[in-house]
């Protein structure tokens, strides 16, 4: 959601309507698809922050990731990670 973090990451996103993205914005973020909608209009609209680059699929954001240095996504459990790539978190 943009906070502040010691890294300069770009987040990368899946579509709202994608099953992975509701999961992990109730579960990991804490939010409903409209809430989140909801602040990153704001957010543009004030000129704050810009929502994440949104990608079709979870390949894709796996093909993103790995030809992006500095790049962070989502993705769901039991997807294989390419070499080259960290997992910075899983969700229990």
């Amino acid at each position: 959601m943009g906070g502040v973090i010691p890294y300069d990451l770009e987040a990368i996103a899946l579509p709202s309507e994608n099953h992975t993205r509701v999961l992990f914005n109730t579960k990991v973020v804490g939010l409903t698809e409209s809430r989140i909608q909801s602040y990153w209009a704001q957010m543009r609209f004030t000129g704050r922050k810009r929502a994440p680059k949104e990608v079709d699929s979870e390949n894709l954001v796996l093909e993103y990731l790995k030809n992006n240095e500095g790049s962070v996504g989502y993705l769901p459990a039991g997807i294989a990670i390419p070499k080259g790539l960290t997992v910075i978190y899983a969700a229990p």
